[in-house]
């Protein structure tokens, strides 16, 4: 039988929480397993292993991914670094159609993060691991002194099964298909933006962090000629239509009056001159489906609590080739081109 460590003592993490030693081993014990609690990580084992009868048994195909949170600051309005972290990953599985299954979890600390803090953002991804359906695995803890990182920094991997009818994929995307949102864009881009206290403005804006796949199943079984979807983070819904147009040699034109954007998130991006198209979201989706079943697309993610503000934005032409325009509310059109630089630091 393992022997488990103990608790942890200090209420600040110190290198020798890195070391590999028994501090080491009783902030893993107490704040890691004590909180995802599942037999593979409770073995300690320097990987996760799998049944592959078990993973055959959801599709054909593996999908996997890995993506980094740094945000600052960690908590804001409607989710911490935690709740980014296992989301942001379990999306970027989703919109493959896979079913996301198994996380791992990676942190460098800084020394002389409170340990409370620390347990706040695991029990937040506990939380949010247990909303998705997947499984924290396997992780890895390493300490940096002070000043060489700022606070907590993420990094998840995730691995998922795609059924064998699902073909989802940028190049998909065909003239006369249709572009959808799940709802309200921008909000995440703004709550940070706001959380970081530069505005001083009185906001009720939080982040829409949130896992995509269960509306995404809901979608699919419904609507399962889906061409195209991906999630709308860095760079946002703008960065999404122009990586679609580009791997499809299509066009794609959406419709300004169309766009659903919350007034305070246009009230944010007026008074700083940002463009809400490029701002970032945690819980935004865009799909591309045929035009004959853009509503059935659009009713199915409108009966899902993830997609109840679901709109239709736009359609996709044939030319000019990689390019993306807006039809604006003057009247004219203007072309909605890739984010050049860094609108906002450290938004994910």
């Amino acid at each position: 039988m393992r022997r488990r460590g103990g608790k942890v003592r200090d209420q600040r993490i110190t290198l020798s929480h890195g070391s590999g030693g028994k501090a080491m081993r009783d902030l893993i014990d107490d704040v890691f397993v004590g909180s995802f609690d599942n037999p593979s990580l409770a073995m300690l084992e320097d990987q996760a292993r799998f049944s592959l009868a078990e993973l055959l048994a959801h599709g054909d195909r593996l999908a996997f991914t890995t993506d980094s949170y740094v945000v600052d600051p960690l908590f804001f309005p409607g989710g911490d670094i935690g709740t980014l972290a296992v989301n942001g990953t379990v999306n970027d599985l989703a919109v493959s159609g896979a079913k996301p299954l198994f996380l791992s979890c990676a942190m460098i600390l800084e020394e002389g993060l409170d340990v409370d803090v620390l347990r706040k953002v695991v029990h937040s991804m506990r939380d949010a691991a247990l909303a998705a359906g997947v499984t924290i695995v396997t992780g890895d803890t390493k300490v940096v002194p002070r000043g060489k990182a700022d606070k907590l920094f993420i990094n998840t991997a995730g691995i998922g099964v795609i059924p064998k009818q699902v073909e989802i994929g940028a190049n998909n995307a065909q003239p006369g298909d249709v572009i959808l949102v799940n709802g309200l864009i921008g909000d995440h881009g703004a709550a940070i933006l706001n959380a970081r206290g530069d505005l001083a403005l009185e906001t009720s804006i939080e982040s829409d962090c949130q896992p995509l796949n269960g509306l995404i199943d809901h979608l699919l079984a419904a609507c399962p000629q889906v061409h195209c979807l991906r999630d709308a983070t860095r760079g946002g819904v703008a960065t999404v239509l122009n990586e679609f147009a580009q791997a499809a040699s299509v066009s794609m034109r959406i419709e300004e009056q169309a766009l659903p954007i919350r007034e305070e998130v246009k009230g944010v991006c007026e008074i700083l001159g940002l463009d809400p198209l490029y701002m970032a979201n945690e819980g935004k989706l865009v799909a591309i489906v045929p035009r004959a079943h853009a509503q059935t697309a659009l009713e199915a993610m409108r009966t899902h609590p993830a997609g109840f503000e679901a709109a239709i934005i736009g359609d996709v032409n044939a030319a000019p080739e990689g390019v993306v325009t807006m039809a604006t509310l003057f009247g004219g059109e203007r072309i909605v081109d890739m984010l050049v630089g860094e609108q906002l630091p450290r938004i994910c």
